[in-house]
């Protein structure tokens, strides 16, 4: 069981980000000092693009009323504005005993895996 949702990657997004988060590096948010790097232009925070994983699980799989226990992340490449952002989950061990899940997650931009890793959540039961 699987599913997906795709995002594109807007300057106001990274901006709204940074002002939630309080993750103001430059990097993120100065062309000029973007410029300068080795991205050479301006990059989303890492877990922005992490918090489509973190929305997949809310609102589709396993949906409403799912908790997460843990995340694990690898960030393989960075991610730029105008980017579009195909998230991914897929079950890959359930536990009806304990009301959980393991998931594999995984964020791609262009065929390129960008974040990978595992997310273990607590089921919602039927009846939420």
């Amino acid at each position: 069981m699987s599913d997906s949702l795709m995002r594109t990657v807007m300057a106001d997004d990274v901006i709204g980000f940074a002002k939630l988060s309080g993750d103001n590096n430059p990097v993120h948010l100065s062309d000029h000092f973007a410029a300068q790097t080795p991205f050479r232009e301006r990059i989303a925070h890492g877990l922005y693009t992490a918090s489509l994983i973190s929305a997949l699980l809310g609102t589709r799989l396993p949906g409403p009323g799912a908790i997460y226990i843990s995340q694990s992340l690898n960030f393989r490449a960075p991610v730029r504005i105008g980017d579009v952002i195909t998230a991914r989950v897929e079950v890959r061990e359930l536990d009806a005993d304990k009301r959980q899940a393991r998931l594999e997650c995984e964020c791609i931009v262009d065929a390129k895996t960008v974040l990978d890793g595992e997310a273990i959540v607590m089921v919602p039961s039927r009846r939420s």
